[in-house]
């Protein structure tokens, strides 16, 4: 049933400010889309924003809180997300938001719950064994939020196809902030590298970060740049299919997020000394391109073509692996 018009541009509301204070960089690129589908991208991304800082138990992103009750914190987000699938009151506004746009755009229960396995695994501190859980890791934080955006985008949630090609544009995302954050995320607590990788290049347990390592740490950079690129170009292709507002928004997100990576690699052993980003005036560069590239509409197929999909890396959500 659908939510009475105040109440709606209530959520709205309450979903602006909630990305414009959780997230200035998809607050701006919330601006290319037409008005429809930005105030449903505010509305999940309350959703995502809430449901997150409840697992990590934390405001808006910031310092992790007590994680003695995890289970009970997940609990109560599978909970309230099953009311609001029910169109049910929640009692909190970003779970309201997710109810009306997956009542608007067709969302479904296994999305959301795809989503939340990221932020289980995540607040149980998880560590990949190999590169297909890091890559699976990747869909349950990333990639399935892309799939979400997608529907949201107008997407049919029958459309396999497309909703394979958005996944890829969440492990790209996804990808390049590992690179960017390695050692932003060791100080955290958390390596989200292979454990196979860091066996590989020979480097002891907890050392990766050590400056006697920067090297090979720049080496494994190099090596999840390259999966960036890889996904990035089988996202653009998935952009064809897209409205056209929708289009440029992705297409520019995707070389924005493509250029923290490559950054990251160009800058070998010294990515870490200080935070990789991509300067405003160079983000409207991207933009201006990604508006030609999305006026043409002619991406192409990669090289060796496109063979792998989410079902390659959601058949299971990632077992506890040692810490590397």
């Amino acid at each position: 049933m659908p939510v009475d018009p105040a109440t709606r541009a209530a959520l709205v509301e309450h979903a602006r400010l909630t990305i414009k204070k959780g997230s200035q960089s998809f607050s701006a690129a919330s601006q290319l889309f037409d008005n429809q589908t930005r105030e449903r991208a505010w509305l999940l991304y309350a959703w995502c924003r809430r449901a997150d800082d409840i697992a990590d138990n934390q405001e808006l992103g910031g310092e992790l809180g007590d994680q003695s009750d995890l289970a009970e914190r997940l609990a109560h987000i599978r909970r309230l997300t099953t009311l609001a699938f029910a169109a049910e009151p929640t009692g909190d506004p970003a779970f309201d938001a997710l109810g009306v746009v997956a009542a608007e755009v067709g969302l479904t229960p296994q999305m959301a719950e795809d989503v939340i396995a990221g932020f289980q695994l995540d607040a149980e501190d998880w560590r990949p064994r190999t590169e297909g859980d890091m890559l699976r890791y990747c869909y349950h934080v990333a990639g399935a939020v892309g799939v979400m955006m997608a529907v949201v985008m107008g997407v049919s949630p029958e459309d396999q196809e497309t909703l394979d090609r958005a996944n890829d544009l969440g492990l790209a995302f996804q990808l390049s902030n590992i690179a960017r954050d390695i050692v932003e995320d060791d100080a955290a607590g958390r390596c989200y590298l292979p454990v196979e990788w860091l066996v590989e290049q020979d480097i002891e347990p907890g050392q990766h970060t050590k400056p006697h390592h920067r090297k090979e740490l720049a080496d494994m950079a190099a090596r999840l740049v390259a999966l960036v690129e890889k996904h990035e170009a089988a996202a653009r292709v998935g952009a064809a299919r897209l409205p056209f507002r929708s289009r440029w928004a992705v297409l520019s997100a995707a070389r924005i997020y493509g250029a923290i990576g490559r950054k990251v690699r160009a800058r070998g052993a010294k990515a870490w000394d200080s935070r990789t980003y991509v300067p405003r005036a160079e983000k409207a560069l991207y933009g201006v391109r990604a508006f030609l590239s999305a006026v043409i509409n002619r991406e192409k197929i990669p090289e060796g073509g496109i063979h792998w999909g989410i079902a390659d890396y959601r058949p299971k959500t990632p077992q506890p692996s040692p810490r590397a």
